[in-house]
């Protein structure tokens, strides 16, 4: 059996430039990261991958010299005045950097554009060799699972998938037997992290925890075997754990890079 594939997300170490995240990386023993190429909100810590050349370069000579390997890029928004053209420079960033996955958040409350728009970023990925994930959270028009589900089967496209993020299947309420339900073709590779507590009554409050405060895996109340259980044998994971106590408290990122592929290894050895 090939060993699984562990990537390093850039919302683990997000204060990392993209050629200092590769080198951690490659450090704690993970083969593949996953790159920030568009922010995810207007306040985070950006480093202009898609229109600065040099640091692409930068980027590109710690990926040969590490042997590290770029498995997600993102994050691309479908939102009610998206026009898919637009996404094209970003896309042909992640074909240089060789990714094979593309993830995708659906901000559109008009479910019916939002599946047409998906399906035409998959017909314009499948030139960059891109495999576009709609990935579910509960603040977003794409909240749970089954809505995901039903965006991606609705657009039709062989390319396109469903991207599992352990924290938002928790919060989201979604269900290990619909999971298990999803057609294998549809899941390319998921997200590991472990949450703490019930879920929260204020959207505000999940939002916070999702990009600040996660556990390693094991370290929660999330069942994470369940959930390794119902996808498919040997998925690559992204390891997705952003910890700001822990940054605050002085832990470097290489700490905790290392600490979320332990425990990640420590559970799947579980299981």
């Amino acid at each position: 059996m090939s060993e699984r594939i562990f990537s390093l997300a850039s919302l683990t170490v997000l204060e990392l430039s993209p050629p200092q995240m590769v080198e951690v990386a490659a450090q704690a023993g993970y083969s593949h990261v996953g790159l920030r190429l568009v922010p995810a909100t207007p306040e985070e810590r950006h480093f202009p991958l898609v229109t600065d050349a040099d640091l692409r370069r930068q980027t590109l000579a710690r990926l040969r010299d590490t042997g590290v390997r770029v498995l997600d890029v993102e994050i691309l928004r479908l939102k009610p005045q998206t026009r898919i053209k637009d996404f094209e420079g970003v896309l042909a960033v992640g074909a240089e950097f060789a990714a094979s996955e593309l993830l995708v958040a659906g901000n559109d409350p008009d479910e019916a554009r939002m599946t047409d728009n998906f399906a035409a970023l998959c017909d314009l990925a499948v030139q960059y060799g891109l495999h576009p994930h709609l990935e579910f959270m509960p603040w977003t028009d794409a909240r749970n699972l089954e809505q995901a589900v039903r965006v991606v089967e609705n657009a039709g496209r062989s390319n396109g998938c469903v991207l599992v993020d352990a924290f938002h299947f928790d919060r989201s309420a979604s269900r290990l037997e619909d999971l298990a339900k999803v057609a294998p073709a549809r899941l390319r590779y998921a997200q590991l992290c472990d949450v703490a507590g019930p879920r929260p009554y204020d959207m505000q409050e999940i939002l916070r925890q999702a990009r600040n405060e996660r556990r390693f895996p094991g370290d929660g109340d999330c069942d994470l075997p369940g959930l390794l259980k119902c996808l498919p044998d040997n998925l690559p994971l992204s390891l997705e754990i952003p910890t700001l106590q822990l940054l605050e408290q002085g832990v470097s990122a290489l700490q905790r890079a290392q600490m979320a592929l332990d425990k990640a290894r420590a559970l799947l050895a579980r299981i």
